[in-house]
């Protein structure tokens, strides 16, 4: 199975930033214009973009739709969308206006029956975004600590018709300090669904270490804009 590699665009006020570790105030300012680091990405051979609304997380509604759909509108890739999404109106409005599939975390974790509904609802389309701190689940844009268990979230979770679980480690996530293989190896085999490793990744041995893990995908945000990993040389490593 060929492992593929997802860019990763996080949108703040129309920008493309990383936040460090998820926090607000940790905030590190890339390209001003989104649709052209989707551009850039698209060249490089991405087939997938990762886009993250970060306005949207904090107030928990789609803020950045407009640069959502310029993006779509390209039709270079295909695009998972997440932040802030928390009823089904948000999920129909961003598939509506092009997403591939939509990433719903927060909102999976509160109120597991209503993320039962909308996976059967749009079967295939709905990404379950687990945000984790140590063993734990964090949700609200990571500013809270759960206490329920990723492993055994993430395994009732893909029973259900979902396309993917997006595992991140708050703690490895802009750190490019690498991932953290040991727990994202243990959700691979807890799980049949396809397992997307993101956070940490620095350079290409992770990316050759997640493809053995038997990932079906890695997002990269922060090293690719830093310039530690060729978006092109990542593509070519999970191959």
């Amino acid at each position: 199975m060929k492992m593929y590699i997802i860019p990763a665009i996080d949108l703040r006020h129309g920008r493309c930033v990383r936040l460090i570790q998820g926090q607000y105030d940790h905030q590190i300012n890339y390209e001003d214009d989104p649709v052209k680091q989707a551009e850039e990405f698209s060249l490089a051979g991405a087939e997938w973009l990762h886009i993250v609304d970060l306005d949207g997380a904090r107030v928990g509604r789609p803020v950045n739709t407009d640069t959502i759909s310029a993006i779509a509108a390209l039709e270079q890739f295909k695009i998972e969308v997440g932040g802030g999404i928390r009823d089904e109106a948000s999920i129909r409005q961003l598939l509506d206006i092009g997403a591939e599939r939509v990433i719903i975390g927060t909102k999976a974790v509160s109120d597991f029956e209503w993320f039962s509904e909308m996976a059967e609802k749009f079967s295939g389309k709905i990404v379950l975004g687990l945000d984790a701190r140590g063993s734990k689940v964090a949700t609200h844009g990571w500013t809270q600590d759960s206490a329920t268990d990723l492993l055994e979230f993430a395994a009732e979770a893909a029973k259900l018709p979902v396309a993917a679980i997006i595992y991140t480690d708050i703690t490895k996530d802009g750190m490019m300090a690498g991932p953290n293989f040991e727990r994202t190896k243990a959700l691979v085999e807890a799980v049949e669904v396809p397992v997307i490793a993101s956070g940490g990744i620095r350079e290409v041995a992770d990316i050759k270490k997640l493809a053995d893990l038997g990932v079906e995908a890695a997002i990269i945000g922060r090293s690719l804009y830093e310039g530690t990993l060729n978006l092109a040389d990542a593509i070519k490593a999970a191959e």
